[in-house]
């Protein structure tokens, strides 16, 4: 059986969320970002269920480059694969290409980076 972890990357939860001045967003600038608390759980049961030997574990974030760091995590927990998908854009709306054969990435390791269908 093959489990699909889909992970986000969220403000660390032990920081203070700041609005910008405008109040148009949350200030990111200089923020401690990590994996969703939640994420983390589910990954942690995906991981116990792979160390039994019924499943393998696939674990999923979109987002821009620095959602890596969230995969990466998530393979250094004991994931076996990660796939990172970029989203057409970044800065008006997130939305996910209707072909995401092309923009999504599998990680089968810490450097190790192939296009999705190898």
């Amino acid at each position: 059986m093959k489990i699909l972890v889909p992970v986000k990357r969220v403000v660390d939860y032990n920081v203070k969320i700041r609005v910008k001045p405008d109040q148009s967003n949350v200030d990111l600038a200089n923020v401690k970002m990590s994996m969703n608390p939640f994420c983390e759980i589910a990954v942690e049961e995906a991981v116990r269920l792979q160390e039994a030997g019924t499943a393998t574990e696939i674990v999923v974030s979109v987002g821009p480059t620095q959602a890596q760091e969230t995969i990466r995590t998530a393979l250094a927990m004991g994931a076996d694969r990660g796939i990172w998908c970029r989203p057409m854009r970044i800065w008006s709306r997130w939305a996910l290409p209707k072909s995401e054969s092309g923009n999504c990435r599998r990680t089968a390791g810490f450097g190790d980076t192939r296009q999705a269908g190898d």
